[in-house]
Formats: structure tokens, C-alpha cells, sequence
């Protein structure tokens, strides 16, 4: 198993190329495979491969864990969803007799390992290849030793030739090669491999060499990334504003764009996601009832597909997935990682179900950065917040992510505009989004910058339609008063100043407290009554 991944063009038969790519891996096994299903979807999306027929997603699998692991599962459950259809993934299940040292019958309960299949009737064929590889005669690593507890099999597999042995006897016996022409062959081989060898004690791998052509330009933690003013001219907020709110002659749009005042949680949202599409970003948004609606006659209407005037792609996806929590993370991380112009967003159906994804964050979500070497601006909306759904419908866990973020808890880095590499240098960003204008700035944030880091947006309930957590238009806009700009742009803003003065209430005050999302709303009420 090669763990960091590799891709290379390869010359075919007919004089064409091909190229191939090996993604990078971690040892949890078959955890990679919704990442390659994603990554064959998005090179189709990317690449206009409508007919699927210029992209294939192989997977090669050992026979216990594709048997095993319940992730091969909810992967084969994708495959004929609208978003997430490839058009069909080959696997090559390697029936090895050895997975681990457990015996096949302790191992699964089915005849056969890939009889996971069938509950797709997926057409699966069984080819005795007569090929044991150097694998399986000594086991999956270099410390088990598979003749403790398969001695049997292992004395069978050591007296069977190799492959390469089978396959050189059977050339030399039909006349198609010669005894000197197989040494040369051998003599070569050893050759390059000796030699490429050698070259690796002094090669050092360069962090750019990693990223895809389509990432020139992104910055690593080592280089500064200035703010970037990520708000939007007055007369596109107003343009997309009003595509996105004008509806079907027999529905009432919103007032909130043309009057300026009191634009809600829901709109400021719309608004970071059309102004995006505007620049030409590619936004998917999938989770558990995230493609929703009210309307009784069953017909679909989609706001954000008319933010581009003729658009000539679909810029704008929304889908929603299935119940899946491991599988379908894995598919939209590794989605986002194809194209930086990209906001790739899965939303949770309550921030509690994040959990059963646990392994993709920690294996290539919060640390794909560090080992993989590929930077990611996933997006997870997390609903957070006690508002009487109960313990298993509240929480986030925002300490899991916390953790994961957290480094060194007495080095207070440098916040100079022109030295500060803080996000930069950190793996993964939790926030705690308080107004729709901060929500519209995070998310557009995402893809203004010079680099890409995961995003952990712990968003609200009741907030969605609190009477006061509202923004101004002149807050998205691209010039206004600002004390980090001055005039010339907004962001988001790491600190709100309290607008409530309530005048009568501040002598005395003995106490400052800093918040942020819906305590502040919740602590403003409790103070005014």
C-alpha cells in the first residue's frame, strides 16, 4: 500500500495516453473508497464528461475488508445517485485467504467476500488467476507472519511458483520468448529499480510538487496570505439578489434586497453562494434535506440556478444524499479537493451525526494538509445548539474539532496585518457565526483566499428566524467603513461591537463578556427585561 499517492501518464498500445492517478491513502482500510468515487465524479464534472466515458474510478480491495467494512457498503449505495453517479467503478477484490490471520470463515458470514454486491446486483466475476503475489506469502506487513495461524495454506502457497515464474515458463514453452531475451528483461528491470533507488536516498520531495496544475498560485503555511476583502459590489448584490428572490408569477418575493434592511439568516446565505457563482465558482451543497421545498403542485424551482444569465454549465449543485455519514463526507472532501474554485458544503442533519464520519476527518479532512499534501476548503455545516430537540439532537461536539485545531495553548502567534500566518499555519478553522453578513463573509472567504483550510460552521437553530439577528445590506458591500479597511472593502469580522448601547444600563457595569452566536441575542433579551 503506497500511502501517499502518485499519477503519471502512461502510453497505451494504440499510441495514446493515459493518465493515471494513485490517491493517497491512510491504513484505515477501505476508507479511501468513496474518496476515489468522488474523485472520478469530479474529474467527470470538471472535465465535461457527461456520457462518463473519458473517467474510471478502479478499487482494489483485500477480500476480509471489502467484506468488512461497512463503508464498502454505503459507497455501493451512491453509485446511482444523481450527484454522485460515476457511471459505474470497477473493484478488483484480491481473495487472498489472508485477511489479517483470521480464518475466511471467522471472517464474514456470506460463501463469498464480495457478495456485498449483490444487494445491487452488481455483476460479479470470479477468475482463478493461478497468481499469488509476494503479498500474500508473507502477509499484508512485514511483522505478521501468516504460518502461525495458516500454516497449511502458507506451506501450499510457498511450494506454488510466482507469478512471474508461471507466466515466464508459458512463454518460453509456446516459442514467443527466448531464455536470453527473459535475462535481459530481468537484467534491465533490476536496472531502473537499483537505480531509482539510489536516486531516493537524496531526494527531497518539494510541497508544490504535489498540487495539480489547477492549484498554481495557492500558498502553503510558509507563505503570507494577505486578507482578502471578500465583499461584493452594491449593484451585483442587488442584481443577484433579485434573481434569486423572484419567483413564479403566483409567489410573493422578498422586499429585504430592495429595501436594504433586515436581510435574515437564510438570504445572506443565498447571497454568499450567488455572488460566488457570479465569479464563475462551482457551488455543491449536499447533506441529509438539504434539497427542499413548499411547493404543493410537486414542481421543482431552483432561485440560484438563475443567478448567471445564460450560464452555460450548471454551476450551482444541490443534492440531497444518502443517510450516510462516512461515505458521503468522504466523497464531497475529496470533491472539494479536485478544484479550488470550488465551495463544496455538507451539511449534517444535526451536527450530532457528524460522528459516524470520524474517521474521514481525522484521516484526511484535519490532516490531508500535513500528510497528503493537499489542501482542502470543505465545508461542514453542524447544527449546534440546545433548543429542545434533546441531547441526541443538540450538539456538535464542538470540542472534537476544537482538539483537532488546537496546537500549542501558550504560544500567542503574531496578528500584525503583514506577519500573521495563524490560519495558515493551523489545520482546520469552528466558528460560531453570530450575524448573516459574518455567515455571507466565511463562506465567501473560503474561495477569496490564496490558500484552502476546512471549516467547521457551527450553525444555529434559532437563529434562522430570530426577529433580531438580522444585517444591513451595506455590510456586504465592498466599500464601507471598516476598522480593519478603512474604506476600501469588508471581511469577516473576528470581533462585533456590541449596537445595542442600552444607555440606562451601562453605569455600573462591572462585567465584559466575549460570545458569539446565539448567546448574544439570548444575554441581550436577559438584560433588558
Amino acid at each position: 500500500m503506497y500511502h501517499m499517492g502518485t499519477s503519471r501518464d502512461r502510453p497505451t498500445r494504440n499510441g495514446k495516453r493515459i493518465h493515471l492517478s494513485l490517491v493517497a491513502n491512510p491504513s484505515h482500510l477501505e476508507a479511501v473508497d468513496p474518496v476515489v468515487v468522488r474523485k472520478t465524479r469530479a474529474k467527470q464534472y470538471y472535465s465535461d464528461d457527461t456520457e462518463r466515458l473519458k473517467n474510471s474510478g478502479v478499487l482494489i480491495h483485500g477480500d476480509g475488508s471489502f467484506a468488512g467494512q461497512g463503508v464498502v457498503f454505503e459507497t455501493y449505495h451512491l453509485s446511482a445517485l444523481p450527484n454522485y453517479t460515476t457511471g459505474g467503478t470497477i473493484h478488483i477484490v484480491l481473495n487472498n485467504q489472508v485477511a489479517f490471520t483470521t480464518e475466511p470463515s471467522l471472517g464474514r458470514s456470506s460463501q463469498y467476500c464480495t457478495d456485498v454486491a449483490k444487494t445491487l446486483s452488481a455483476p460479479i466475476f470470479h477468475v482463478n488467476g493461478n497468481m499469488w503475489r509476494q503479498w500474500s506469502r508473507f502477509e499484508h506487513n512485514e511483522i505478521n507472519d501468516p504460518f502461525f495461524t495458516q500454516p497449511k495454506m502458507c506451506r501450499t502457497i510457498g511450494n506454488h511458483p510466482s507469478a512471474l515464474e508461471v507466466y515466464q515458463r508459458k512463454l518460453l514453452e509456446s516459442g514467443q520468448i527466448s531464455k536470453d531475451n527473459i535475462e535481459r528483461m530481468h537484467d534491465k528491470v533490476d536496472s531502473i529499480l537499483n537505480e531509482e533507488f539510489s536516486n531516493s536516498k537524496d531526494y527531497v520531495p518539494k510541497k508544490r510538487d504535489w498540487l495539480s496544475a489547477d492549484w498554481a498560485g495557492f500558498k502553503s503555511p510558509e507563505q503570507i496570505s494577505h486578507i482578502q476583502n471578500t465583499g461584493v459590489k452594491l449593484e451585483i448584490l442587488k442584481s443577484v439578489g433579485k434573481a434569486i428572490t423572484t419567483l413564479p408569477e403566483n409567489f410573493k418575493p422578498h422586499k429585504m434586497i430592495e429595501t436594504g434592511e433586515g436581510i435574515d439568516w437564510a438570504l445572506g446565505e443565498a447571497l454568499a453562494f450567488a455572488t460566488l457563482l457570479v465569479e464563475g465558482n462551482h457551488v455543491r451543497l449536499s447533506g441529509q434535506d438539504v434539497e427542499r421545498g413548499t411547493f404543493k403542485t410537486g414542481e421543482k424551482f431552483c432561485p440560484l440556478s438563475h443567478a448567471v444569465i445564460d450560464q452555460k454549465e450548471l454551476l450551482f449543485t444541490v443534492s440531497n444524499n444518502s443517510l450516510s455519514e462516512l461515505a458521503v463526507v468522504g466523497f464531497e472532501l475529496c470533491y472539494s479537493m479536485e478544484n479550488p474554485n470550488s465551495l463544496v458544503i455538507w451539511e449534517a442533519q444535526f451536527g450530532d451525526f457528524a460522528n459516524g464520519a470520524q474517521v474521514m476527518f481525522d484521516q484526511f479532512w484535519s490532516s490531508g494538509e500535513s500528510k497528503w499534501l493537499r489542501q482542502t476548503g470543505l465545508v461542514l455545516l453542524l447544527p449546534h445548539g440546545y433548543d429542545g430537540q434533546g441531547p441526541e439532537h443538540s450538539s456538535a461536539q464542538p470540542e472534537h474539532f476544537l482538539q483537532m485545531s488546537n496546537d500549542n495553548l501558550y504560544e500567542i502567534p503574531e496578528m500584525g496585518p503583514t506577519l500573521r500566518r495563524q490560519i495558515q499555519e493551523c489545520n482546520l478553522q469552528v466558528v460560531n457565526v453570530t450575524t448573516p453578513a459574518n455567515y455571507f463573509h466565511v463562506l465567501r472567504r473560503q474561495n477569496h483566499r490564496e490558500f484552502r483550510k476546512p471549516l467547521v460552521v457551527l450553525s444555529p437553530k434559532n437563529l434562522l428566524r430570530h426577529k433580531d439577528c438580522k444585517s444591513c445590506l451595506s455590510e456586504f458591500c465592498d466599500v464601507l467603513d471598516d476598522p480593519e479597511f478603512g474604506k476600501s472593502g469588508t471581511c469577516f469580522k473576528r470581533l462585533i461591537e456590541d449596537h445595542n448601547t442600552h444607555k440606562e444600563l451601562e453605569e455600573g457595569i462591572r462585567r465584559l463578556i466575549l460570545c458569539s452566536g446565539k448567546i448574544y441575542y439570548e444575554l441581550d433579551e436577559e438584560r433588558i427585561r
